[in-house]
């Protein structure tokens, strides 16, 4: 924001926010990627006469990157990336370094001008998947939680590896001297060191778990946590980007034990706006930097510029099915075939059934769901102004999030929806209503325990008051469950009486709400008791389903 006066600052930041609340509105109305519309208003923009941004890569290393990672882990599942181990081994670090190298050995060789480092620091900011999209776009078409889990455990430490890779390129480039075996060493201590980082946070953070049952205080420990982890674990030139994924899980996993419900459900929508605002003006900001890039594209040849696109697309669109295909074609003692039980040894848990490898249809579906997004953007942008070749590595890597964001994302679910691959909804259904009616029951049991103990007739009414309501809602959940076992169909099945006993719950709540307002209104009600209120019938509201299906 180099030449910038503080007003000017204001205004694009104040612009921006409203081209971000502008292109979600058209997104949610059209289904067009965000990512691409963003992209191009930053282009128009730079077009315009006045200043535009430059880019630092500090910024976008020490301030974007660590915030949008954490809050992908903290949505993932401890639980199910252990249970997938192997699946994430072979996408996340194989898959990734595999085609980063492959990329680097094409450009040592064929673009003029090109190191293997600059090559490998391609490689590994275009090799990894934003699994954003194609996660948006898979649950809207159905797409099976067997494939919702791969896809998000890949795109979760893939990006982890890529950048702890993009890490030693650039610092190999810079030492003049890109020798494999070297970086491969550089590559497991940074990785391993950035675990250990991200382990220790994670129970520091646990440790402070006093703090996190205040609202005020959670969100803010929430929001230092991965920009502490990033600076410790870069200060001792480990990797930044693992400690953060790793201290994400850890702490994602611990959250339901250790915060309060309030504290829970503030943190959850800070991030959700912090990942809206800092996703959207990434994108922004770089489609800014279209202009100078295609400007200093001048430098090089039209040949040299397409054998390096034909060897980036090439890579990126490729390799991916190749490996795909390949996995599932190997002997099951490689451990690297995708789906079904880790371990040959390994009990499956009571009630959980044993998952098969995937399939053919499977395998083409995630092969498709390779978009590639802010992350790629983010890490080419991370490269010193300095790096050779800098100008095509970014245009490069531009091109590559285009092609994947337009013709990957506008075509998975057609694709998804030709490959006949549907989630098991009854299936879903009848697993939360068996965790609602385990869950009552322990409820009613502790109650009986409550019950056994000293107590007067005041908790005597209390304790039946609270055993009626738990009753009828156990009740409930047990004739949904009896209701799903009569259906053959995969479908959830409606209950009449449980859809006419919502939309009366809702009914209530808004008719509350409106004489909140009319309370208000007549001055009987300050705006202070209203939110208090409000905030009540906010909280019932919310656990009410939202559509057919959910529940």
């Amino acid at each position: 924001m180099i030449g910038m006066s503080y007003e000017e600052i204001l205004l694009f930041a104040l612009g921006a926010v409203g081209v971000l609340i502008i292109v979600h509105w058209v997104t949610e109305k059209t289904g067009l990627p965000a990512a691409v519309l963003l992209t191009v208003v930053g282009i128009a923009y730079s077009y315009l006469p006045g200043h535009n941004i430059v880019l630092d890569e500090h910024i976008i290393l020490y301030f974007i990157l660590p915030p949008l990672l954490y809050n992908a882990a903290l949505d993932s599942s401890l639980l199910d990336i252990r249970r997938n181990m192997r699946t994430v081994i072979s996408l996340s670090v194989v898959l990734v370094l595999i085609t980063a190298l492959l990329i680097g050995v094409g450009f040592s060789y064929w673009v003029a001008g090109a190191t293997l480092a600059a090559g490998v620091a391609l490689g590994a900011a275009v090799a990894p998947p934003d699994p954003v999209a194609a996660l948006a776009v898979g649950r809207k078409a159905g797409l099976p939680g067997k494939l919702i889990t791969l896809i998000q455990g890949e795109g979760l430490l893939n990006d982890a590896t890529a950048l702890t890779l993009l890490t030693v390129a650039i610092a190999a480039q810079q030492d003049g001297n890109f020798s494999m075996p070297s970086a491969i060493g550089q590559f497991v201590i940074s990785a391993a060191g950035g675990v250990l980082i991200g382990v220790a946070v994670a129970y520091i953070v646990r440790f402070l778990r006093p703090l996190r049952s205040d609202p005020l205080s959670a969100n803010a420990l929430s929001i230092i946590t991965p920009l502490a982890a990033f600076l410790v674990a870069e200060h001792w030139h480990l990797s930044g980007v693992l400690a953060v994924v790793v201290a994400g899980l850890m702490i994602g996993h611990d959250t339901p034990r250790y915060t309060t419900g309030a504290s829970r459900l503030q943190t959850s929508a800070v991030w959700r706006l912090i990942d809206f605002l800092l996703e959207g003006v990434v994108f922004l900001l770089i489609g800014q930097q279209v202009k100078s890039i295609l400007g200093a594209l001048n430098d090089y040849s039209w040949s040299t510029i397409a054998v390096a696109l034909s060897i980036t697309l090439g890579a990126v669109l490729l390799i991916r099915p190749l490996w795909l295909v390949v996995t599932q074609l190997l002997p099951r003692q490689l451990h690297l075939r995708l789906g079904g039980q880790q371990d040959d040894d390994m009990d499956c848990p009571e009630g959980v059934k044993k998952e098969e490898p995937i399939n053919g249809r499977e395998v083409t579906a995630l092969s498709w769901a390779g978009t590639r997004g802010v992350i790629t953007l983010a890490a080419i942008f991370a490269l010193p102004h300095d790096f050779p070749n800098r100008e095509l590595l970014v245009f490069c890597a531009m091109i590559v999030v285009l092609v994947t964001l337009v013709g990957q994302g506008l075509t998975f679910a057609p694709l998804v929806r030709w490959l006949g691959l549907r989630a098991d909804q009854k299936d879903k259904a009848r697993l939360r209503n068996e965790a609602r009616s385990a869950a009552v029951q322990a409820a009613l049991n502790r109650l009986d325990d409550i019950q056994e103990e000293q107590h007067d007739n005041v908790e005597d009414e209390a304790i039946e008051q609270m055993r009626k309501q738990l009753q009828v809602r156990l009740d409930r959940y047990r004739r949904r469950l009896d209701l799903l076992e009569q259906v053959e169909s995969q479908e959830v099945p409606q209950s009449p009486q449980y859809e006419a006993a919502l939309m009366v719950r809702q009914a209530v709540i808004d008719a509350e709400r409106e004489e909140l307002l009319r309370w208000r209104d007549a001055g009987r009600l300050s705006d202070d008791n209203l939110r208090v209120l409000n905030r009540e019938l906010d909280h019932e509201e919310l656990v009410l389903p939202k559509r057919p299906g959910s529940h």
